[in-house]
């Protein structure tokens, strides 16, 4: 009789990483968050707006690929935060779309959302790209916090009142940013890295990596 063998558990079993979602995301990142996380053992939950759907069919950036989402940002109260260990805002033009608000003198859902998500240390917050974009109508919670963006939008973090790093990634406690979203596998790595450790987020540093390749 054939003996079988058992995988050991991932480093990240148990864990839930939640990804934020809307059109003209970048294709091949949210295929390899899905593909890394799952390969440590998380369970990877795409999250948007519904608008009261009860699923909503996204097209990608760069090949139109369809991908359907029925995961509910705006159903993620301080309870279901605590279930999450890190919460993603990929490339693309995800964080330009999210941040709209029908009404101009409310926050949109997705910026309360990282309100509440900055109140949670334990949480990771790990923005990649264009992601920081969401945070410009919430700009006290990345002020004088380190952190790496593309380059498109240094003036904007700046202005944000962030302190711009230029590395690939860097590390600021428990907020995780990375430059491109040709760096999202540095990106990933770090959160698995910072997830696996049993201690809470290291002190502010900043990632070394390849010399960064032009970005979306």
């Amino acid at each position: 009789m054939a003996s079988t063998s058992t995988l050991p558990p991932g480093r990240l079993s148990g864990r839930r990483i939640g990804v934020l979602m809307e059109s003209d995301y970048v294709e091949p990142e949210i295929s390899y968050y899905q593909r890394r996380f799952a390969e440590e053992g998380a369970e990877v939950r795409l999250l948007t707006r519904l608008w009261g759907q009860p699923s909503l069919t996204f097209t990608g950036h760069e090949h139109r690929a369809p991908l359907t989402v029925d995961g509910d940002l705006e159903a993620l109260d301080y309870a279901a935060l605590t279930r999450l260990s890190a919460l993603i805002v990929p490339s693309g033009m995800v964080a330009d779309r999210l941040r709209y608000s029908d009404d101009v003198n409310r926050d949109a859902p997705a910026v309360e959302l990282m309100r509440r998500a900055f109140r949670l240390p334990k949480l990771l917050k790990a923005f990649s790209c264009h992601g920081l974009l969401l945070m410009s109508s919430a700009a006290e919670l990345v002020r004088d916090r380190e952190l790496t963006c593309h380059n498109n939008l240094v003036a904007d973090v700046r202005n944000m009142g962030a302190q711009y790093v230029d590395q690939d990634v860097v590390v600021d406690g428990d907020l995780v940013t990375g430059r491109t979203v040709d760096h999202c596998h540095l990106l990933a790595r770090t959160l698995v890295e910072l997830l696996a450790d049993a201690r809470p987020p290291a002190a502010p540093t900043a990632v070394l990596a390849a010399p960064a390749e032009s970005g979306r």
